[in-house]
């Protein structure tokens, strides 16, 4: 049976970060390929796209959370029914590093569970005259904590397509 013709997977992706990580453009860059320059503060979108992987369709809604402090980017709301996290930093800012990974500890103890399906998202890599975060600390931060990773540019658009890939590509994760 054509891929197309069999009912997609539902997913659920909550993207979580600290305020100005970008993460509303890196989902808009997602799922509509385009970069908005202008910075709105997000309450909480939704947005939607249809991934196909390994000859399967997964229907993934992306959350895009506010971005506050690590007691209110993660709600009751955004940790029931789902599957996976993006979890959003920029590289031009320590700070927000640390938030991911305070966030991460949090789903541990909200959820009750030893690991969950997560990749950490390094932002801004076009900004690396700014950067606080070395690729290495990032990918090193992630994997203590059995986490996929990988830096972008929303702005450029690099690797933006590779983030919910991450989620596919570790098998017991999405299946």
């Amino acid at each position: 049976m054509d891929p197309s013709e069999k009912p997609a997977r539902k997913r659920r992706i909550a993207i979580v970060g600290s305020r100005g990580v970008d993460k509303s453009s890196l989902i808009t860059q997602f799922v509509e390929n385009h970069f908005v320059e202008t910075y709105y503060p997000t309450i909480e979108s939704t947005f939607n796209k249809v991934i196909t992987y390994a000859g399967v369709n997964y229907d993934c809604d992306l959350i895009d959370t506010a971005g506050q402090d690590e007691y209110s980017v993660l709600s009751a709301r955004n940790a029931v029914n789902t599957h996976a996290y993006m979890l959003v930093y920029s590289i031009t800012s320590r700070n927000s590093l640390d938030m991911a990974v305070l966030v991460h500890e949090k789903i541990l103890d909200f959820t009750g569970l030893d690991s969950f399906p997560c990749v950490f998202v390094g932002n801004k890599c076009h900004e690396h005259q700014s950067r606080q975060v070395s690729r290495e600390e990032g990918r090193t931060r992630a994997k203590e904590r059995n986490a996929a990773w990988i830096e972008t540019s929303t702005k450029f658009n690099e690797n933006v397509g590779e983030t919910d890939m991450s989620f596919f590509r570790r098998p017991t994760l999405m299946h």
